[in-house]
């Protein structure tokens, strides 16, 4: 039989999920090559920018659609979408950027509390310019975003949430990192779980001691792509990497892409294949739609298995079109399929 994590009836929490994260406005725009060679941008590449440039880049680029973004917030998002109740750590100046950024989330359906900065940094926000070819160059500003400490993490909703759910793409500065660890402290004496997301191989790299040591004290779930486990590990195939992971936390998530996932605990190992996609149009977010479903899925009772197919429809229905957000009430695509949840 399927091992549940806990039984949501029995838990008694305000939130599903509780997601801290770096908070970042997407500024898609339409370009071309010749913009992008103009101004030296460097096609299909994610560049970190200073303030200076993204205001003159954001100056000189056509019409845009702004929308709150950053992988935990997509997160958020998609539970959200699923008609859970998510709420969002993050940090955001009291500046144009910042308003948008709490107003899109809020309008999602997200729980959103975190005060802004009043000096300081703007708001983060990455420029995404789209050539015809269908290539995303990004520039990004991380701003406020990265200023996250200790005093941002407010008890309540931690304690208030099944799961906190931590994106390890705001590790790098030692405040970020306590933050974290002071969330895992809230999380565990209120009796709740702690998930963490590797994010990306670099992330990995640059703090990998750090990583392995929050996974093995502190994280009861791991979410990541092969790439970013076998990274954490220094392990030469993915099956090595999911064995390590496995003795350290509780459930480890690991998304290959065209080849599915596979979930693993210290009694099952499940492999979900990947949902079908007529045409893939833009990977963005798909890791972090993922880890919404099966997010949303424990958290409403849903074993493994049923959690991870969710993951899964998630995902498919992010990229199958622009942008790191579902276009589509991810509550009817599951209906569509006959799932309840």
């Amino acid at each position: 039989m399927a091992i549940r994590l806990f039984d949501v009836r029995a838990v008694g929490a305000s939130f599903d999920v509780c997601a801290i994260g770096n908070a970042i406005v997407d500024i898609i725009a339409d370009s071309d090559d010749a913009f992008l060679s103009v101004h030296e941008i460097a096609k299909g590449s994610m560049t970190l920018i200073d303030e200076e440039r993204a205001d003159f880049l954001y100056a000189r680029i056509g019409p845009a659609v702004e929308t709150s973004g950053g992988s935990a917030a997509n997160t958020a998002a998609g539970i959200a979408a699923f008609g859970g109740t998510p709420t969002y750590i993050g940090k955001v100046k009291d500046d144009q950027f910042g308003k948008i950024f709490r107003h899109d989330l809020k309008t999602l359906g997200v729980h959103f509390a975190t005060p802004p900065l009043s000096e300081g940094p703007a708001t983060a926000r990455c420029l995404i310019l789209v050539t015809p070819d269908a290539q995303r160059s990004m520039n990004t500003y991380l701003g406020a975003c990265v200023e996250l400490t200790v005093a941002d993490i407010d008890p309540a909703p931690i304690r208030g949430a099944q799961i906190t759910y931590l994106e390890g793409y705001l590790f790098d500065k030692p405040t970020a990192q306590a933050a974290f660890l002071e969330a895992a402290k809230i999380a565990h004496a209120a009796d709740r779980q702690l998930a963490l997301t590797l994010s990306d191989p670099f992330c990995v790299e640059r703090h990998r001691g750090a990583f392995q040591e929050l996974v093995q004290n502190e994280v009861d779930i791991l979410l990541a792509n092969e790439l970013e486990l076998m990274a954490l590990y220094q392990a030469p195939t993915f099956e090595a990497a999911l064995k390590a992971a496995r003795e350290k936390c509780k459930i480890v998530v690991g998304t290959r892409s065209e080849k599915g996932a596979v979930i693993a605990n210290n009694s099952e190992t499940i492999v979900v294949s990947a949902e079908p996609v007529t045409h893939v149009v833009d990977t963005t977010g798909a890791g972090d739609l993922f880890a919404a479903g099966f997010l949303y899925g424990l958290t409403h009772g849903h074993d493994l298995a049923v959690s991870a197919r969710l993951g899964a429809l998630a995902s498919a229905e992010v990229i199958s079109h622009y942008g790191p957000r579902p276009r589509r009430a991810l509550k009817e695509i599951v209906k569509e399929k006959g799932i309840r949840i």
